[in-house]
């Protein structure tokens, strides 16, 4: 097993599944469970660890805190390709649910590689998910984007701070999948202009703008955006090429530590907000920092998803839920931006301090810290 560092608040349990037979292999980390049970997405590809399911089990830990929802912090990954037929892939996802059934301090959600009709198999299974279709009383957070609307209102919030209109703002958004295309169309109608985007096979650049329903046309047809129509201005580069794209706002939405100290340099920028989880290193933000880029932290600035889930949860309907998400990520954005001058540090300080106040509390209330 990879090392875990451990401290006051977790991991609680962590849990290897492996069964040969069904081509089944994954980990569960749940982190934190003084505010409830965890929820957190199941997160599949075939490049994942235990050291990273862990990392993002914390980052939920400090997700749902700051959102002030009623649940802990966890995480799963499953090994696999998500593009696998779909018959194995229901065939993995309802035995890694199976596998899970008892840990009844975790609550299944989609992530990364996989979605709203996988959360109905883990539903159908053992019962406990949440992001599951419409059909069976979800509400499909990926499908409305759930999360690029939680984006939406951190950018225009830290916007205001930075006294950067939005509507004109140039955006490069580096992962153009359920939360990439989605925080794009809500920009774009905003007045943004969408000029970079980037999903696993490459880059497409347009310093005039990007038609983003083209784009999405384009990834709903299952190409890529180096398809995108040529014309003036356009080009197309490795997926790695977007971060030298000049921008105002750089929004990282796909995988771990993709601004790091060995290229952060590259980055032309005045604002990072983080769609995906852990996209930026510790030694990367600090960097930014001190050369005036402003970072809204991950968890903060993508909790859109998770605050639709737990809703979904409590029996809440989409519009509740969205109105939820806007009045949320805008109080703690402009909260963590507000402490963050005040007390002259990072916006993750700030925020990681108001969030892991809050599990504090809650854990003295517990017989037990954790559980």
């Amino acid at each position: 097993m990879a090392e875990i560092t451990h401290d006051q608040f977790g991991p609680f349990k962590i849990i290897e599944v492996h069964e040969p037979s069904v081509g089944l292999r994954g980990t569960l980390v749940v982190d934190n469970v003084a505010r409830g049970a965890s929820i957190g997405g199941v997160r599949m590809a075939p490049d994942v660890s235990t050291a990273e399911c862990a990392r993002l089990a914390r980052a939920m830990t400090l997700k749902n805190a700051a959102a002030d929802l009623p649940h802990g912090g966890g995480k799963s990954v499953l090994y696999g390709d998500p593009k696998m037929p779909k018959s194995q892939k229901e065939h993995v996802v309802r035995a890694f649910a199976c596998s899970l059934a008892e840990v009844e301090q975790y609550i299944f959600g989609p992530d990364m590689g996989t979605d709203e009709e996988c959360m109905g198999w883990v539903k159908d299974e053992i019962g406990r998910a949440v992001g599951l279709p419409g059909e069976i009383g979800g509400i499909p957070l990926d499908e409305i984007g759930a999360t690029g609307w939680g984006l939406l209102h951190a950018i225009r919030v830290a916007c205001e701070f930075q006294d950067l209109p939005l509507a004109g703002a140039r955006i490069a958004v580096q992962g153009f999948g359920a939360v990439g295309k989605h925080a794009s169309r809500f920009l774009a109608a905003e007045g943004a202009v969408i000029v970079a985007a980037a999903d696993s096979r490459g880059m497409v650049n347009c310093p005039n703008g990007l038609d983003v329903k083209q784009l999405a046309e384009i990834k709903a047809q299952g190409g890529s955006v180096v398809d995108y129509q040529a014309g003036a201005g356009v080009t197309t580069g490795d997926r790695e090429a977007i971060i030298d794209v000049p921008c105002d706002i750089w929004i990282p939405a796909a995988r771990p530590d993709v601004i790091r100290a060995d290229n952060l340099d590259r980055l032309q920028a005045g604002m990072v907000v983080s769609g995906a989880n852990i996209a930026v290193t510790a030694e990367a933000e600090q960097q930014l920092h001190d050369r005036g880029i402003l970072c809204i932290p991950d968890f903060i600035a993508n909790a859109g998803g998770v605050i639709c889930a737990a809703m979904e949860y409590q029996g809440a309907g989409e519009a509740m839920a969205m109105q939820a998400i806007e009045e949320k990520l805008c109080h703690n954005v402009q909260t963590i931006l507000e402490l963050s001058k005040r007390q002259a540090c990072l916006p993750r300080e700030a925020a990681v301090d108001m969030a892991m106040q809050r599990v504090q509390k809650a854990m003295q209330l517990r017989r037990w810290s954790l559980f």
